[in-house]
């Protein structure tokens, strides 16, 4: 048999394998490919969001209302962020507590059987187009839910979020909200799975044999070895309740205000906006459409960094790199 050509390595003095410096060299050139290819990205939108930046009147950050088009252009993404966000939030509020639930119970409580059933459904869910999701949210959802929001008007009006001065319930953020909190589901379910499954076995049972009822194992042996992957899971959510886009554009009436009554009609997001917009915009509106494109990588980058900083500080913790 040939040997293998090894090299030693200038920093341990460990002799180093050809595969393992391809390897490496491999990764390292993917790492520096995938930050390129951001780059570009990120140079693309500013160079065509600089024409209409600069021909806007408005205040690009405050202003509500969307003409770019107009004489004199007037636009901003004040509405679009309000949406996108509240839309976002309400989504993770309903999914993450649910999809961490269903995860501990497949992995940790349920028959084998049930597990497997359930991993299945829930697995499933996730290969359901989003167009699919939003016809529901139209044709059922819309209907269907009227009952609930006038409760919530009536019981829960004080928090202002949830009172509906204007008697009507139609398409609004709160329907969207749903609507994305089931399209998170599966993917916050399937991740913390199987990152639960991971948790090393000698933890749980050391737990459990030193008088600890199972609900104190999960808290204690489960969640700090788990957390990361919750998190990430999390995090793998809301990057797709921030972008979507035909199922929210189906549900929103686009109005280009910010009311922070949930249930009324209203709101709009930048990806449905860009949807909705970008076959009738004329070139003034494609470059502020490109720039309320911007505007979402950076959100979206933003959130994953801080979400890969709060991975990084529970790593201690749980034994993650």
């Amino acid at each position: 048999m040939g040997e293998t050509e090894t090299t030693t390595s200038p920093i341990s003095g460990a002799s180093v394998r050809r595969g393992d410096r391809i390897f490496r060299g491999t990764s390292l050139g993917a790492g520096t490919f995938v930050l390129v290819i951001m780059g570009a990205i990120a140079a693309f939108l500013i160079w065509r969001s600089i024409p209409s930046l600069t021909s806007n009147t408005a205040n690009f950050f405050t202003e509500e209302a969307w003409s770019p088009d107009g004489d004199p252009p007037v636009f901003g993404i004040a509405a679009l962020a309000f949406g996108t966000l509240v839309s976002a939030f309400i989504a993770m509020l309903l999914a993450v507590p649910v999809g961490i639930g269903i995860a501990l119970f497949i992995a940790l409580y349920a028959e084998r059987r049930l597990a497997t059933t359930l991993a299945f459904i829930t697995d499933l869910l996730a290969a359901v187009p989003s167009i699919i999701f939003g016809l529901w949210g139209l044709e059922v959802l819309l209907s269907g839910s009227e009952g609930l929001q006038i409760w919530m008007s009536d019981w829960l009006g004080w928090t202002v979020v949830f009172d509906n001065t204007l008697d009507l319930y139609g398409k609004s953020l709160f329907l969207a909200s749903i609507v994305l909190a089931i399209m998170i589901l599966p993917t916050v379910a399937a991740v913390s799975r199987e990152v639960i499954v991971q948790v090393p076995l000698g933890h749980k049972e050391a737990a459990l044999a030193l008088g600890a009822t199972r609900w104190e194992m999960v808290r204690m042996a489960v969640f700090p070895f788990a957390k990361p992957g919750m998190i990430s899971a999390a995090m793998l959510g809301l990057g797709r309740a921030l972008g979507e886009t035909i199922a929210v554009a189906l549900i929103l009436s686009a109005v280009f205000t910010v009311n922070v009554h949930v249930t009324e009609p209203g709101g709009n997001t930048f990806a449905a906006n860009i949807a909705l917009k970008w076959n009738e915009a004329g070139t003034n509106g494609l470059s502020a459409l490109v720039a309320s494109g911007l505007v979402l990588f950076v959100l979206t980058l933003s959130v994953n960094m801080v979400a890969r900083w709060i991975i990084a500080r529970r790593a201690e913790f749980s034994g993650a790199n």
